[in-house]
């Protein structure tokens, strides 16, 4: 079971369902703009990306984890609160360490940053580091992952970047 005694200071805020969504459209968004736009950008990404999560499954299968953070009782009764109830239906509370929103937000901020044309836009790089940390937040402020989970997650993509983007002479 991932907690420890930060975790329980962090309130449930179900604002945070926006950027928590708003993942899939990062990542997925981030994935048709490379693949159209900047085709190495997407090699490396993919590259990331299988590198990361293969790494992340095998973790998983070694050691299977979860958490016990979500509330029993919401404190507030609304449409987000609503959503957010049907979503841990489905989205189950195991295997969570190290979380994968927080490592998809970071190959989404890696290629943005990798390409040629939105690298020389500081604005739309600001927008990128700020919106993979709120989606990394998210998964704290939701309950849907232990803050171990997000301090996990930062090695496993420190090695994917190394694997993929570090390396001298890979890319421009």
């Amino acid at each position: 079971v991932m907690h420890c005694a930060f975790d329980d200071a962090i309130p449930f805020c179900e604002w945070f369902l926006i950027p928590y969504l708003f993942w899939f459209v990062y990542l997925i968004g981030t994935l048709v703009y490379t693949f159209f736009f900047d085709v190495p950008a997407f090699k490396r990404m993919m590259r990331f990306i299988i590198c990361t999560y293969t790494i992340t499954m095998v973790i998983y299968l070694l050691f299977p984890t979860c958490q016990n953070l979500r509330p029993e009782v919401f404190p507030r009764n609304n449409a987000l609160t609503r959503f957010i109830s049907w979503f841990y239906t489905f989205d189950t509370n195991t295997n969570v360490c190290p979380s994968l929103h927080v490592i998809g937000s970071a190959a989404a901020l890696f290629a943005l940053r990798d390409g040629p044309r939105l690298r020389k836009r500081a604005w739309w790089q600001a927008a990128s580091v700020l919106l993979a940390l709120c989606i990394s937040l998210s998964t704290v402020f939701m309950k849907q992952h232990s803050i171990l989970d997000v301090l996990c997650a930062l090695p496993v993509c420190a090695l994917g970047w190394r694997l993929c983007y570090g390396r001298p002479g890979r890319h421009g």
